[in-house]
């Protein structure tokens, strides 16, 4: 019996080890920036505004048919809002880009890197993974609606940050006190309409 063992250990070993050196297949999918749509909203006491941002790289990695990463770059000198006009429009926009929220001139883009990726039925991940702002990264997690159509992957989700994470301070009851009707809330919404095509 002894014998047997012996005999039949390395057929296993060798199989295990041609299964575990199997290539895999990889897929890129890149971000088509201008079909790609990212729509912001923010809260305070007294109302909310909201706009859009531009994404102006990224892409999405498939391992063996599954969504297994991404990264994306966001252009955050192309924050606009959309719900007021004239003068009020620039004023807040070039409050939002100016050092009492993400001062763009420094930081001109913000990243998000996937970790992790969590299958939860037809079409829907849970998505994990690394999001800088204002040069400080934190995780986040999101479920995001992904559909494969073709040479094209769109994925939809809705996701909320915390701006105080990332050091953004103006108005927040995080850092200052007695703010009443002028606070404004720590938590933004961020709606994204991702287009990808297959890369060449």
């Amino acid at each position: 019996m002894e014998g047997v063992k012996l005999f039949a250990l390395p057929p296993i070993v060798a199989l295990a080890a041609f299964a575990f050196a199997l290539p895999v297949e990889r897929t890129v999918y890149q971000a088509d920036t201008q079909a790609t749509i990212l729509k912001w909203k923010g809260y305070k006491v007294t109302g909310e505004h909201e706009g859009t941002v531009k994404l102006k790289e990224g892409f999405l990695v498939y391992e063996d048919g599954k969504l297994a990463g991404g990264e994306f770059v966001i252009d955050m000198t192309t924050i606009e809002d959309t719900d007021l006009q004239g003068q009020w429009k620039a004023k807040l926009e070039n409050h939002l880009k100016s050092d009492d929220f993400f001062g763009v001139d420094r930081y001109p883009t913000s990243k998000f890197v996937i970790t992790r990726v969590v299958p939860q039925g037809p079409g829907k991940y849970k998505i994990i993974g690394n999001l800088t702002i204002k040069g400080i990264t934190k995780e986040i997690r999101f479920v995001a609606d992904v559909q494969e159509n073709g040479d094209s992957v769109v994925a939809d989700a809705r996701i909320t940050v915390d701006r105080a994470e990332f050091n953004v301070r103006y108005g927040s009851g995080s850092f200052f006190d007695n703010l009443g009707d002028k606070t404004i809330y720590d938590e933004f919404d961020l709606w994204v309409h991702l287009v990808t095509r297959k890369a060449a």
